[in-house]
């Protein structure tokens, strides 16, 4: 609150600071944006596989996905930390990785071995 002609007035800010908000949009970078969609769709994917290769207990695999799924989201973080923007672009991305490669794991004909049962030799 502050004083003013001996009545109390209130500051009002506007909500949300639209200049705050067009400024960070203003500066994404398109190929960092692309960069971000694509390597948070791809880190999905990557969490994908580990943990297919966690249920199915194939330690080599499950340790090179891991790795991959590290490797791609320091990426996306990294770009994201400069443009909070960004993370717009990774939350998509995350969804799509995801959603295709369900899509792809999960293919009509093809039943998923029930979970505690040994993996295929």
């Amino acid at each position: 609150m502050m004083e003013g002609a001996g009545h109390p007035t209130i500051l009002r800010l506007p909500w949300p600071p639209m200049q705050h908000i067009l400024t960070a949009f203003s500066a994404l970078d398109p190929l960092i944006a692309l960069g971000v969609f694509v390597a948070t769709a791809a880190t999905d994917a990557c969490y994908v596989a580990f943990t297919s290769a966690v249920v199915a207990r194939k330690r080599l695999s499950a340790a090179n996905w891991s790795s991959v799924w590290y490797m791609l989201s320091s990426f996306a973080v990294i770009s994201y930390t400069e443009n909070w923007v960004y993370v717009l672009f990774a939350a998509v991305g995350s969804w799509v990785g995801s959603f295709l490669s369900l899509t792809l794991l999960h293919q009509p004909g093809k039943a998923p071995a029930p979970i505690g049962s040994s993996p295929p030799e």
